[in-house]
């Protein structure tokens, strides 16, 4: 039986004092033992955290029974162990960031909160269009088949590529996704304000469409990406698909990994082998770099990593 809860949270509600807050919040999950990462800004609060499931518990209802947070919702999984390996709590100038002059405040604007079953439904509309909120690195594990993932790398980048390709979107019933929900509230808000009028968001988000009993996660393909150290969570539960592409040779994988290269950091997917072949890197410049993670945790000899370069270049 599992004894850990690893939670994934958001709220939008006015915050005063946020280095009050910051703290105080911070020694809170310090003396529950919770670990994870929290993000706190005068627009709300947006967190994931692991612990034992009486810490947790207790932890969601302390936040249940504040009044700035009333109607806040949990989505939970159990776990084996903690998610995360530290606590931090940190102060933002807004939850996310969609790069806007003029944000968006979800509590005034904001897409329709569409349930998952009928989610499931309307994306199998032709006249829908659904759109991935999340990051490409996201997107190359798992996404709802036939979603449409924007040509950028960040979700900020959005408002420009919806404007540069607004013609493909005008009359269309648009459905926005991603991990939990928050980056939707605001881009689907924004997406009314751009003068959309059919727009609706995956209430819960992929997660939460993963657990319910109709939708069952059907038309997801792959897994969902989750920023913590299980990396990614199975959501389709009739079916699983393969979506995922190894970095060096394009072959079905969803084993993932940072370049070794501490300054590219870059997301990838790749197999052990070629991992082990490439030291790490996701380049032949990043297998070369002086500061190699890789070579450094695998305690290489000179002459091994030369000789796997060698290997590289002929």
């Amino acid at each position: 039986m599992s004894t850990h809860y690893v939670i994934l949270y958001y709220h939008y509600t006015k915050l005063e004092d946020l280095e009050g807050f910051r703290d105080e919040h911070l020694q809170a999950c310090l003396h529950k033992n919770l670990l994870g990462r929290i993000y706190v800004a005068h627009e709300g609060i947006n967190g994931t955290l692991s612990g034992l499931k009486e810490d947790v518990t207790d932890y969601m209802e302390e936040l249940k029974n504040d009044s700035r947070f009333h109607g806040i919702v949990f989505k939970i999984d159990e776990a084996d162990g903690h998610a995360f390996k530290k606590m931090h709590v940190r102060v933002k100038k807004e939850l996310v960031n969609l790069s806007l002059e003029d944000d968006i405040n979800p509590k005034e604007i904001t897409g329709k909160y569409v349930e998952p079953q009928d989610f499931f439904t309307q994306m199998q509309d032709s006249n829908t269009i659904v759109i991935d909120a999340r990051n490409d690195y996201e997107h190359a594990i798992g996404h709802f088949r036939g979603a449409i993932k924007p040509d950028i790398r960040n979700f900020r980048d959005l408002p420009n590529w919806i404007r540069a390709n607004k013609k493909q979107l005008e009359g269309k019933k648009i459905l926005t996704y991603c991990t939990g929900g928050i980056r939707c509230e605001k881009l689907s808000g924004w997406l009314k304000r751009e003068g959309f009028d059919d727009v609706g968001q995956l209430k819960g988000g992929i997660v939460t469409y993963g657990k319910d009993a109709v939708a069952q996660g059907q038309l997801w393909d792959g897994q969902c990406y989750v920023f913590d150290q299980r990396l990614k969570v199975p959501i389709n539960r009739v079916e699983h698909i393969i979506v995922g592409r190894d970095h060096f040779d394009g072959t079905p994988c969803e084993r993932q990994l940072n370049c070794a290269n501490p300054e590219c950091n870059k997301q990838i997917l790749a197999s052990i082998e070629n991992e082990d072949k490439h030291l790490g890197g996701c380049t032949l410049a990043c297998s070369l770099h002086p500061r190699n993670r890789y070579v450094i945790q695998h305690e290489l000899s000179p002459e091994e990593v030369k000789r796997r370069l060698q290997l590289l270049q002929s």
